[in-house]
């Protein structure tokens, strides 16, 4: 019986090959794009999950209490590190870091600037990397020593064993390789290259020598924990939550609680709201979830449309098998069964189709997705969503087609009229009202990033280029820019501890004139040398600028600062900082230095003569960029001959802010216009299948008269008007989602009506030339051909 119906299926395909064509065209595309976006989500959901007891790592972090709200940083003390280590029997490890970041390895004439970090011993039994060679409870003990990942190594060394070789750090100081990691996977939320022993900084940065005797309020670290097993967060909160209550010193004003942050939320849920999290990039996997069923559902409505049209052309088919016998249930599983293989046959065609889309969607997302073909869980969840999709997309057919009476289509009277048309029209409007709110929807998301982008940023970012310093470069930091400027390759030279587009650090403000009693304010901060503010070609607004090494008791504000602070009169008022007072000479102007979506962070310029952790430079008006690069890297060789010469541009960086927000815009873009292509795939079937229905209808009115155009607009308005309904419904569900959306950026956009107009717009007309061509077509005909049998 099986058997039948599959033979019985093909026959039917192979009969309606234009038809078999369409369905499976639009099915197939639209089970791509739900399999890309599926192994796109799973691939978002594993991050760091294939870490060995990942539900026991933890993060610390700091809430705090000020500024009228509570914020959350990640930012601890060693002095916390060592409470937690030594006070708490819940905790088996922990572990210090600096935060990970660049530094140079150098091996024989092999020399890296790469991304690392420097962890406490117990890193490596809390987050459990693969270790490829080495011991994980010795691999750190020798404050010496350094740990390789797999292609670290093989880029230092080659092929040689790497173990026991000698690695130049920093230039600074030899150090031996314990351990080789296997590299560190793409869906890990920690990535680095290498790792050094937390020790190694406490014996050589005299600044972590002095934060290990210090407060909580020596922020400057990162500190990771894991809990015993068997231990739950809720019950060692309570224990570290009210751990900070006795500060004595006064580098906090601020009240804190000790939160820990699973390693499994750091991907998904990296947004804090009042000190809890809330969302994060997770709102984009399920917007993409979302849109992924929405595809596969608009594909099968696709199916659902195209088979009840045909309804009059299988209607003999029916009575014929139900007056030889056929029982309606047999007849439900023969159309059945034609959606599955059909359904069948577009899932091929989804595979290929997602094989060839995969190097460009991993390139776009900065992923490494790859259709599991070896994972029988894959193919039992592809199978299984094959058998759901062939069955949504094959019921309503199978049960409209099996449902007619033999007697009333043998005789020729069943006519498929408005009552069986509506239900289509309602499966057309779902459809295009899908379409066109995420056509919508990526217009705004593209309005936004393009708000943004134009923003003036307080700072001009064209021409200027950053160099992280290393101890080379600090020492010979004058002589640097004393060349730069006297070859005329740039025409200011400043540094600072952070660059501008990095953001601030941020301490608490201990008093300032008109504090309340209990109030606390946290400050963004950076310590900035000579020039800074010219090189930047940040604006003062009133004051000076720093003149001399006198000025390091000294501070600028910018006008966010003055404003959090409420001060009228800003100029000479005096605050106190990490216990030292400082005297405002001056306010810049605003400048965005984190996010470009947000409003600029009150920030507090202190001077240092000194060089700092950043140069920045901006290249003289009269030089080329290229040629700028080919001194500049002559230039930083000669002086720090151990590591290659590395800059970024500060407009690439701002850029690079916009990434995810370009990124959502872009995958929007693609999954709407795929959406449009299956509606209109759609949308052209049924055109045909209806011109084919009122042939001598036309042949008809062209013999009395009709023009090309009048037969045109009789064939379209119906599809014209389900449009414009599906416009009417899209707008203002496009509208809350988006008005949503917006909310979570301080600088954004007014959603305008002419964003629904001009996408309604483009929808009608992507439907006019959908439909024209059949419509046309059928106009065209000639009416002797259609009526010559009547």
């Amino acid at each position: 019986m099986f058997k039948n119906y599959f033979k019985t299926a093909w026959r039917s395909l192979q009969n309606n090959k234009a038809y078999s064509a369409l369905n499976i065209l639009g099915l197939a595309t639209g089970m791509a794009v739900a399999l890309i976006i599926g192994l796109w989500v799973y691939d978002q959901y594993s991050y760091d999950k294939f870490l060995p007891g990942y539900n026991q790592a933890y993060q610390v972090r700091r809430k705090f209490y000020g500024n009228g709200d509570t914020m959350t940083y990640g930012g601890t003390s060693l002095k916390l590190a060592t409470i937690l280590r030594t006070e708490i029997p819940e905790i088996q490890y922990v572990a210090e870091t600096d935060g990970f970041g660049m530094h140079g390895l150098k091996a024989g004439d092999k020399k890296f600037y790469i991304n690392g970090g420097q962890v406490a011993n117990d890193f490596l039994k809390i987050f459990k990397y693969e270790l490829l060679e080495g011991n994980e409870n010795a691999v750190l003990n020798n404050p010496y020593s350094i740990v390789l990942t797999q292609s670290t190594a093989k880029a230092l060394f080659g092929n040689e064993d790497p173990i026991n070789k000698v690695v130049r750090f920093d230039n600074k100081n030899d150090l031996k390789v314990t351990g080789v990691l296997k590299d560190i996977p793409s869906n890990s939320t920690l990535q680095f290259s290498y790792l050094v022993p937390f020790s190694y900084l406490e014996s050589t940065d005299d600044f972590t020598k002095i934060a290990r005797t210090k407060g909580f309020g020596w922020t400057n670290f990162m500190v990771f924990v894991k809990l015993k097993p068997g231990i739950s967060y809720a019950q060692v909160e309570p224990k570290i939550r009210d751990l900070e209550k006795t500060e004595t010193d006064n580098f906090m004003s601020m009240k804190t609680n000790i939160i820990l942050d699973n390693v499994a939320n750091w991907h998904l849920y990296e947004n804090f709201d009042k000190g809890k999290l809330t969302t994060g990039f997770i709102q984009y996997v399920s917007i993409f979830t979302i849109i992924g069923i929405l595809v596969l559902l608009i594909a099968c409505i696709n199916f659902i449309n195209l088979s009840t049209a045909r309804s009059e052309k299988r209607a003999k088919e029916v009575g014929v098998r139900k007056a030889i016998g056929s029982g309606k249930n047999h007849l439900i599983f023969q159309f059945l069964t034609e959606s599955l293989l059909l359904t069948f046959i577009a899932f091929v065609f989804s595979l290929l189709f997602v094989q060839l889309a995969l190097p460009a969607f991993n390139s776009l997302t900065n992923s490494n997705i790859k259709i599991p073909f070896t994972n029988y869980i894959f193919w039992l969840i592809a199978s299984g969503c094959v058998l759901l999709t062939g069955l949504v997309a094959g019921a309503r057919p199978a049960f409209y087609l099996s449902s007619f009476e033999p007697v009333k289509v043998l005789k020729g009277k069943v006519h498929v009229g408005k009552a069986a048309a509506l239900p289509r029209q309602i499966l057309v409007v779902l459809q295009f009202s899908c379409s066109i709110a995420l056509i919508i929807c990526t217009y705004i998301i593209y309005q936004q990033v393009q708000y943004a982008k134009d923003r003036p940023t307080g700072y001009d970012k064209n021409r200027l280029m950053i160099t992280d310093m290393n101890a080379d470069l600090n020492n010979n930091y004058t002589a640097i820019k004393n060349e730069l400027i006297e070859k005329n390759i740039a025409s200011s030279v400043t540094t600072a501890t952070a660059s501008v587009t990095a953001g601030a650090n941020h301490r608490d403000v201990e008093e300032w004139p008109g504090k309340q009693q209990g109030e606390s304010v946290d400050m963004g901060w950076l310590r900035v040398s000579d020039d800074y503010f010219k090189t930047l070609g940040m604006q003062m607004k009133e004051g000076r600028n720093f003149e001399s090494p006198s000025d390091t008791l000294n501070v600028i504000f910018n006008e966010a600062a003055v404003k959090l602070l409420r001060l009228k009169d800003p100029l000479n008022q005096t605050i106190t900082w990490i216990d030292t007072k400082f005297r405002i000479i001056g306010i810049v102007k605003n400048a965005l230095m984190a996010s470009p979506f947000e409003q600029a962070d009150a920030t507090m310029f202190f001077y240092d003569p000194h060089p700092q952790d950043v140069i920045m430079y901006r290249l003289s008006p009269n030089v080329k960029t290229q040629d700028a690069i080919t001194k500049l890297t002559s230039i930083f060789n000669k002086y720090n001959p151990a590591y290659p010469y590395s800059y970024t541009f500060a407009d690439d960086s701002y850029a690079a802010k916009f990434k995810l927000e370009t990124l959502i815009g872009k995958l929007s873009g693609l999954f709407a216009a795929l959406a449009i292509f299956i509606s209109c795939l759609g949308l052209f079937g049924l055109a045909a299948y209806i011109a084919e229905q009122r042939t001598k209808e036309i042949g008809i009115r062209k013999v009395l008269g009709a023009s090309v155009s009048q037969v045109w607009l009789l064939l379209s308005k119906d599809f014209i008007m389900l449009v414009f309904i599906s416009c009417v419904i899209a707008a203002p569900v496009a509208f809350y989602y988006m008005h949503n959306w917006l909310q979570q950026y301080d600088y954004r956009i007014t959603i305008a009506p002419f964003v629904f107009i001009v996408s309604g717009i483009a929808a009608l007309i992507i439907t006019i030339v959908t439909i024209s061509f059949q419509a046309i077509k059928a106009a065209m005909a000639n009416p002797v051909r259609s009526l010559r049998t009547e």
